[in-house]
């Protein structure tokens, strides 16, 4: 990647839904930098605009108006199939809830993406085996979701996330399901996790220690930037 080329850079972007009562803006105009291995923390009251700016940032919303460059390529672009692939190559979802496939394995669901990608079977474990070691699960394996405890179904999704090694990786309110103590734990991994990784993070989260706890901090507020 060519170090003067942002990592990620949103341009003039809007999103707007039409209802029977008329048009409802829910992002205005963003305009945002963001650079190789920054870790960001993303503010602001319901309804500001946060979750739907990070899904529009993954791909899996589309933008009304504006564009979204990652690596200078414009996302917003994209078909569906092109999307979709860039989608599980390139980003990493860390949600709320965990999104685990609940008939499957806690080793299962984080080799799903690498098999989903063609990987052969062998390497999608190894891969799997690795960051679940990582997250402090290896003892967890065999485990279903529901077998597991909220942190350690949280610890999975990370896994998971980073089954790719995506550049990016999107948390939108990774602890908001948490206890104190669990939610500690997981920014803690998060944090270490990114330390010894190569890529960048956006973390939405309404706890403010955690988000001084990263390099900057994005306040929304009525679908804009404020800072």
């Amino acid at each position: 990647m060519d170090a003067l080329v942002p990592l990620i850079e949103v341009r003039n972007l809007t999103k707007h839904f039409e209802t029977g009562h008329g048009r409802v803006e829910v992002l205005s105009g963003i305009d945002l930098v963001i650079r190789h291995r920054e870790r960001i923390a993303v503010m602001g009251a319901s309804g500001a605009g946060k979750t739907t700016f990070m899904n529009i940032l993954g791909g899996l919303d589309h933008p009304s108006g504006g564009s979204v460059l990652i690596e200078g390529r414009d996302i917003s672009r994209f078909g569906g199939g092109e999307l979709d692939r860039f989608r599980n190559s390139t980003i990493g979802f860390v949600f709320q809830f965990h999104q685990l496939l609940p008939e499957f394995s806690a080793l299962e669901n984080v080799m799903m993406p690498a098999l989903i990608a063609g990987d052969p079977y062998r390497k999608a474990r190894e891969k799997a085996l690795y960051l679940l070691e990582r997250v402090g699960l290896s003892h967890r394996l065999v485990h279903k979701p529901g077998e597991l405890s909220g942190g350690e179904q949280q610890r999975v999704a990370v896994a998971r996330a980073l089954a790719m090694k995506p550049r990016i990786l999107l948390a939108d309110e990774p602890t908001g399901n948490l206890d104190s103590r669990t939610s500690e734990e997981i920014l803690e991994l998060l944090n270490s996790l990114h330390a010894g990784g190569d890529f960048t993070m956006l973390i939405v989260t309404h706890d403010e220690s955690l988000a001084r706890r990263q390099d900057r901090l994005i306040v929304m507020k009525d679908g804009r930037v404020e800072r």
